[in-house]
Parts: structure tokens; sequence; C-alpha cells
């Protein structure tokens, strides 16, 4: 891409493979799963163009950064470790930048805000809402509760088992799936089935999702493998676990937030009631902003790309 540098830093004990552009203000870019640094190419561009620098990693287990080993080796506190050191790293002039998530880097992003929000200026997150912790119930079990054993994330616990079941469809079939899923409610991924297309049927790629863009994000897996990004569902009751000090605390940065109403995550777990009867508010004080998009999946940063690119600039820019 244009312009995009790319370089590899060393932070938190891992090698992290980082792209960025531009000159001005930092603006931390958290992609989510199965991503890359690529899935905020557009933004790159413009935020540049606006004068900003934007700093997009590929987080610990995807594309050319890391992937310890150890499935432990994916909690919150590893992720967010990674970003604080890389912007020590890359941005250590600037003792406070802008952040942006989508999908668990959304998540990653609320964790980085609780934990560290002395380095954090403003928030703009995408798709995942701030989940609070429950303590009367652990993350898997809920989700179990609410959805069975064949909801997604539930189906992507035991180590081994769906990798070898994305292995039989392939990678490219993995990635088209995922990117193109337009359904507003719970994924399910029964066994055998996955999808619930033969896999040999056609997948249709809608305008804003080139083939080019498909072959680099399987270019990416196919030399990763899925497990690293995997690992990240794996660690939510490790997740549960130690955020018990966290229990019941507020993220105190000034936040926007920017969801579709075709989005999987938007249409599950009381996620739209959390999000406007109060409950969102009450654990994000300084929400300023929610805006829901009309007809818009899950992958907003690709599939809207100029109107999420405006909904970052037109927040952040009051905080200069």
């Amino acid at each position: 891409m244009e312009g995009v540098e790319h370089r590899t830093v060393k932070v938190n004990g891992i090698n992290m493979h980082v792209a960025e552009k531009g000159q001005g203000p930092v603006v931390l870019l958290i992609h989510g799963f199965p991503e890359t640094w690529y899935s905020w190419r557009h933004q790159i561009q413009t935020l540049a163009s606006l004068g900003y620098r934007a700093i997009a990693p590929d987080l610990r287990g995807f594309g050319d950064t890391d992937a310890p080993a150890d499935s432990s080796s994916y909690t919150c506190f590893h992720v967010v470790g990674d970003l604080v050191a890389l912007l020590d790293a890359v941005a250590g002039d600037q003792e406070k930048v802008f952040v942006i998530g989508h999908d668990w880097g959304a998540l990653m992003a609320w964790y980085l805000c609780l934990f560290r929000p002395d380095r954090v200026k403003a928030l703009v997150n995408l798709s995942v809402q701030f989940v609070p912790r429950n303590p009367q119930s652990k993350t898997i079990e809920s989700m179990k509760a609410a959805y069975g054993d064949d909801y997604y994330i539930c189906r992507f616990q035991e180590p081994g088992e769906i990798e070898a079941e994305f292995a039989q469809i392939g990678t490219a079939r993995v990635i088209r799936e995922f990117l193109t899923l337009r359904h507003p409610g719970p994924l399910f991924l029964p066994k055998g089935e996955l999808f619930g297309h033969p896999p040999e049927a056609p997948i249709a790629l809608p305008s804003w999702l080139s083939e080019d863009d498909v072959n680099y994000y399987v270019s990416k897996f196919e030399k990763k493998g899925f497990t690293g990004g995997l690992n990240y569902y794996r660690n939510f009751d490790r997740n549960w676990e130690l955020l018990a000090p966290w229990t019941g605390a507020q993220v105190k940065v000034p936040v926007k937030f920017v969801v579709g109403d075709q989005d999987l995550v938007y249409n599950s777990l009381g996620a739209k009631d959390f999000i406007h009867n109060g409950g969102f508010k009450k654990y994000v004080p300084f929400l300023e902003e929610v805006v829901v998009m009309e007809g818009v999946a899950h992958f907003n940063n690709q599939e809207k790309a100029d109107e999420i690119s405006e909904h970052i600039h037109d927040f952040i820019k009051k905080f200069e």
C-alpha cells in the first residue's frame, strides 16, 4: 500500500509487526479476528492525510507478529502489555494517544483504557461494546447457557478441534465465510456443517472486499494458522478469573461507539439492551456517542470505510 511503512518492534518479549503512515498525533488501530493490520488499510490512508500518525500492529498470534505456543499467553494482560510496550517504543514522545478498536481489538482497547487510562486521549470502538465482568458466572458457562455448545465461541474452546475443521474446508473458504457474514443473530458452527453452506458453493464477494484483499488475509493465515487468533477466545475464562479485581470498574476515557445493526455481536447476548438501556453508560460514564449504522454488518471498518474514517475523525479532533 502506498506510503505505508512496515517494521518489527520488540515488545513484551515478542516481535510485533507494525504498519504505519503519517506524522502527527498517534492513532493506534487494533484489529480483530480473523484479520490483521490490513483491516485498517482505508483508515490508515485517511488518517495520515488528515495529519495523524496511524499505527496498526498485527496482534500477537496474527500476521507477521510472533505467536507464542502456549495458549495461556493470550490473556488480556499479555495483549495490553504488548500495546503499552508498543506505545513506549514508537510513540514515547506522546503521553497519550487516540485508540481505535474493532472486534477483539475493541475488547483489548476497552481493557487498555481500563488498565491504563493515563495512556489514552479518547477511544473510538467498533462492533464490540464494553462487557462488564459477571461475578456470578464464568464467561463460557454463560454463553453455553444462552446458546448451547454449537455457539461459535463455545466451538472454539477445544484446542485443535476447530482448526482441524477449518483445514477441511481450507483457509480461503474460512476467510470468505467470516468476512462476508451477514447474520443479525448469534453465530452457530455445528460440527460438519460449520457455516451452513456446502464447501464447494461459491461465495460472492461484496463490493467493499476484493479478491486481492481476501488473498492477502489468506496468505497470512496460511502461514500462521488460526490457532493464535483462536487462543483469544480460549482465554475468556482465564480473563474472567484474572479480572476479578476490576469487577464493577468503569472505563473512564471519552468514548464513541459505532456498530452496524446487522452485526452478530449487536444482536447477541443482550448487547442491544445493554447498549441502549443504561448499562453501557453506567460502566462507560464518558460515553459521548453511540452510532448504529443501518444495514451494516460486523466488519464495518471495511464495509463502510469512508464513513468509519469520518466517524473517527469527527470524534478525535475534539481532543487535539
